[in-house]
């Protein structure tokens, strides 16, 4: 049994330990020239402000939404389309499902004004 998981456990040892070498590789030979800018803290470009437990406006969760509905739909689009000829009529329809539960989302977002900016 251990000789079908052979090549796997090979593989990641090998990706381990390459990758072990490329970070000391970096940390060894990187650039080391800290200065007050690099050490300051950066938030957005600017100074912090404000307490860092501030509630955040909710239109920054309505875009989190809606990347997610586009992500979802790009990332199932192109395995559907590329089998579309194997799943037939049922594939079709269940896309169909998919899609339109992703706009009832997007309509939300719409509605609740996600992506007017002011």
């Amino acid at each position: 049994m251990l000789e079908n998981y052979a090549p796997i456990l090979i593989f990641l040892g090998v990706a381990g330990a390459l990758g072990a070498v490329l970070v000391a590789l970096g940390f060894l030979f990187g650039p080391r020239k800290p200065d007050a800018e690099k050490l300051s803290a950066y938030e957005c470009g600017f100074e912090a402000f404000a307490d860092s437990r501030a509630q955040f406006d909710v239109r920054y969760y309505l875009v989190a939404i809606l990347f997610i509905i586009f992500d979802l739909e790009i990332a199932f689009l192109f395995p559907w389309a590329v089998a579309l000829g194997g799943i037939g009529m049922a594939g079709l329809l269940a896309m169909g499902i998919f899609l339109l539960i992703l706009v009832v989302g997007f309509i939300y977002e719409w509605k609740k004004g996600a992506l007017e900016w002011d």
